[in-house]
């Protein structure tokens, strides 16, 4: 339905209580409809619980890492991500890496790992240096230098 507004106001866009508001023809239209949430699929629960076990992984890490990983997380921004664009922090980068090692390795699940499979199957990204060697993070300053243990 087409929306007309008080006060001055010509548009507006975003969710407010049950209504999803959207503006077209540079500002000069505002329509609104019902919101419907979306169905939850397979690929939901599965990309949850994927996000659920890598967190509790991630919690079993050492501070050292971390520590090295959110210093590379700061050289990274500075000497590989663009001024225009948002850069991931520590976490973020852990998790992608930790995806690509899925990717390259069939006999991990990201959603069964624990621990101590980790520690015995993941020694090409144990540390930000073998990160960095083995391909899944992009080089910076002092990466080698970068060596506590997951």
């Amino acid at each position: 339905m087409k929306v007309k507004f008080k006060y001055g106001i010509r548009t507006y866009s975003g969710k407010l209580d049950e209504l999803v508001f959207s503006s077209y023809r540079k500002g000069k239209i505002c329509i609104a409809r019902q919101f419907v949430y979306p169905r939850i699929t397979a690929h939901n629960n599965e990309i949850g619980s994927i996000g659920k076990n890598l967190g509790i992984l991630w919690a079993g890490g050492s501070d050292a890492f971390k520590t090295e990983l959110a210093m590379y997380a700061k050289l990274n921004a500075t000497e590989n991500v663009p001024a225009d664009q948002w850069a991931s922090n520590a976490y973020a980068l852990w998790v992608q890496v930790m995806h690509k090692w899925a990717a390259d390795n069939d006999d991990v699940d990201l959603k069964t790992l624990t621990y101590e499979d980790f520690v015995v199957t993941g020694t090409a990204i144990s540390t930000v240096k073998d990160c960095v060697l083995s391909g899944y993070l992009k080089p910076v300053t002092g990466y080698d230098t970068m060596t506590a243990a997951f």
